[in-house]
């Protein structure tokens, strides 16, 4: 997955642009749960407005002041109240016990790749609680760079948020960054000793590190520093690029590219800029990446100019060429592009005579979806999306396109190049084993496991998973992956979670984690619903789920859960959905139109209330891909998603547990807060509706094993305990439901 908003995402220099204690307070026991019988009262003061013709109530906009006073407190008295609930659920300390056991089994692995000949990956290892830097030199055993978890001071952790080596694999920059806030201080150590520099720079948190000739500079994206008469949503806006020399003052370093440069660059506020250096090409790319809309605007310059008082960048190409991922080969650049070709094709064109209206097609549009094209130094390497299958190609400097083979039934998630490196590391993965990194070498025509990633050492042969249809409101079939034991039987029984996402033309792609083990060991079911404003079938997948047709991201996943209704493997009684960030909108709005077809949700760190998202600090980027309501049919498109707005009084709904993260850069606390709010005063289910606040954390990039361990035992656990499994049924309910 790409974008910086709300997904899930790492940053890459390709157009897929980043843009990836537990409670404040003592956990209440079991016993105070029955002096407190519902959850703190919420003062209701309505907020009314007019857009267009239509009046808006808004009855907790007092809750987007939640920084101190008020809503601070009330965020403190709901996560308590939360987790006091959490902790009275008779089963949970056991599944977090297993859960724990199945993670803390597993290594994982991130972002490998090769510079200078050295492998370098973020892994958490079983005995690791966060992800460290590694380097790896051929045959030799791997070496520790970075620990972040050294740095942990008064009950804050730090977490990596992104790294990049130098062209010569000597020196790593990094962004690190304390409670998963995400708001990166680049860093750089030597690669033979692990020294730390004193170069520090803060305000990147989309960093943009790109090295230059030499090994001695770099640039990088700042962000603006912010006054006390700035809104909040400035935070992102206005950022530029800077040239850092090693040992210069950050004060020093020089402007060359982003808000302000040039009057020949025209750059808006909310535009984030970057500038790419690619080794063996003669020029530089400056690129602007328009909020989160998929395609850029680029410009280019020749490398010596780089150093000139002033750089005359030309443009190369706009948003209307449709171009969302390039590559360059020396002075060729190789463009990613839906233009007219909704599955994508690949063009190429030369940065001596530029001509993207005109450039060479040389992979060609086709069934597939291509995802990405990236350039190493005996090719290109191609990942394709074939029926929710990733799959790989290769293409020579002369043309010749042929498949490369990874494994049966594994699935490409990721493909790493270097541009001065032959072959390519990949990631493979499927939907019920552990992944791996596998080098690809094109001589010997073999990909052999690089052994960073060890396999799982449990057995998941007991289990399979599926791919089916679902038949969405307007008649378009909708994929749906299935994973469950192969002993299944469809007697419309089993505990069941379904998960879906549909933004920005993110697919939610192939991949495995070790702690659905303990969900499924208890008969369980986990799907994922490839709904529309996802990119699982290209770009015109994407645009069937964006501003005034996101009704058919929510109509899919309802479908979604109906399939599985129908098809008996679970029933309304026992099925949960679940959409995190801006799947929020997805959850929301399937809770508020088919209430009945859920027994619980989550709701994770969610975007629920579309209407005031641009008001947020992460919110003036995501108009180019929600709108705004100072365009009618921005406001339309807005009003339409906006679950809180739709949220009824005296609705029996399911039990819902919200997440929320304190130092979130991208769903801003309020969200959440304000549905947890009017989701309380509505139901009348006498279901729960419970708000977890993560105070050591922000969107989820950057929390530690042990975080993702507790939160997502306490979901599990709130769902078996609302699909009414003796073994997670609190005392008192339990009582309850023994007099009945």
């Amino acid at each position: 997955m790409s974008k910086f908003s709300f997904g899930p995402t790492p940053f890459t220099m390709r157009l897929h642009i980043l843009l990836t204690s537990f409670v404040l307070g003592a956990f209440l026991m079991p016993s105070a749960l029955q002096a407190q019988s519902g959850p703190p009262a919420t003062e209701r003061h309505d907020v009314t407005e007019v857009y267009f013709g239509q009046t808006v109530t808004d009855p907790y906009r007092w809750l987007e002041d939640w920084r101190e006073g008020k809503g601070a407190d009330w965020l403190k008295a709901q996560d308590t109240y939360t987790r006091s609930i959490l902790a009275g659920i008779p089963g949970r300390e056991k599944f977090l016990v297993r859960v724990k056991a199945l993670d803390t089994a597993s290594t994982r692995v991130r972002f490998a790749q090769v510079w200078g000949g050295k492998l370098f990956y973020l892994k958490t290892d079983p005995n690791a609680d966060n992800l460290k830097l590694y380097v790896k030199e051929g045959n030799s055993a791997e070496r520790l760079l970075l620990d972040p978890e050294l740095l942990t001071k008064d009950g804050v952790h730090f977490s990596i948020d992104y790294f990049q080596p130098s062209l010569d694999g000597a020196l790593v920059a990094y962004g690190i960054s304390p409670g998963g806030s995400e708001n990166s201080v680049i860093h750089v150590l030597e690669t033979a000793t692990g020294k730390v520099m004193p170069d520090a720079i803060d305000r990147t948190r989309f960093g943009g590190v790109a090295w230059l000739p030499g090994n001695k500079s770099f640039v990088y994206n700042r962000l603006q520093k912010l006054t006390p008469d700035m809104p909040r949503t400035a935070f992102e806006q206005r950022s530029r690029v800077y040239v850092h020399e090693l040992g210069q003052d950050t004060e020093q370093d020089r402007f060359v590219f982003g808000y302000g440069y040039s009057s020949d660059v025209k750059i808006d506020d909310n535009d984030l800029s970057f500038v790419t250096y690619t080794p063996g090409s003669h020029f530089v790319l400056g690129l602007l990446a328009h909020g989160t809309q998929n395609e850029a605007t680029v410009y280019y310059s020749s490398i010596n100019e780089l150093k000139s008082q002033h750089i005359g960048w030309k443009k190369l190409f706009d948003v209307d060429a449709a171009i969302t991922n390039l590559s360059l080969h020396n002075d060729d650049i190789y463009l990613l592009t839906h233009k007219n070709k909704s599955r994508y094709e690949v063009i190429r064109t030369s940065l001596k005579n530029p001509d993207v209206t005109h450039a060479t097609v040389v992979v060609p549009a086709s069934e597939v979806v291509i995802q990405e094209a990236d350039v190493a130094s005996d090719g290109i390497y191609i990942r394709d999306l074939d029926g929710g299958i990733g799959r790989m190609r290769r293409l020579s400097f002369d043309g010749k396109i042929e498949p490369v083979l990874v494994g049966k039934g594994l699935s490409v998630s990721e493909i790493s190049v270097t541009p001065t490196e032959p072959g390519a590391l990949v990631h493979v993965v499927s939907w019920t084993s552990s992944p791996r990194f596998l080098r690809y070498d094109q001589k010997s025509k073999t990909a052999t496991d690089t052994g960073i990633q060890p396999p799982l050492p449990i057995d998941t042969s007991a289990y399979e998973s599926e791919e089916v249809k679902a038949k969405s409101a307007d008649g378009t079939m909708i994929p749906l992956s299935i994973i469950h034991a192969k002993n299944f039987t469809a007697d419309g029984n089993h505990p069941t979670h379904l998960i879906g996402y549909g933004a920005y033309g993110i697919s939610y792609d192939t991949f495995f984690d070790p702690v659905w083990l303990a969900w499924l060991e208890r008969g369980g079911v986990i799907a994922f619903a490839h709904v529309r404003g996802g990119g699982e079938y290209g770009e015109d997948w994407y645009r069937a789920g964006y501003k005034l047709t996101k009704q058919h991201t929510i109509d899919d996943f309802i479908a979604s859960a109906q399939y599985l209704i129908e098809h008996k493997y679970t029933s309304a009684q026992r099925l949960s959905g679940e959409g995190t960030s801006a799947g929020g909108i997805l959850i929301g709005g399937a809770i508020t139109q088919r209430p009945d077809l859920f027994a619980g949700a989550l709701i994770r760190v969610g975007c629920s209330n579309a209407t005031r998202m641009e008001f947020t600090p992460n919110g003036p980027p995501n108009i180019a891909e929600f709108g705004s309501v100072t365009d009618p049919d921005g406001f339309k498109g807005l009003f339409a998603m906006d679950a809180y707005q739709h949220v009824k009084d005296g609705t029996a709904y399911p039990g819902i547990l919200l997440t929320a993260g304190i130092n979130d850069p991208r769903v801003d606390p309020s969200q959440p807060a304000k549905m947890t709010a009017r989701l309380q005063a509505a139901t009348s289910s006498k279901k729960p509706v419970l708000l977890r606040v993560d105070y050591d954390a922000g969107h989820g990039m950057g929390s530690t094993r042990a975080q993702h361990d507790l939160e997502y035992s306490d979901e599990m656990s709130f769902l078996l305990w609302q699909f009414g499994d003796p073994d997670f049924q609190p005392r008192e309910m339990a009582k309850e439901n023994a007099a009945k």
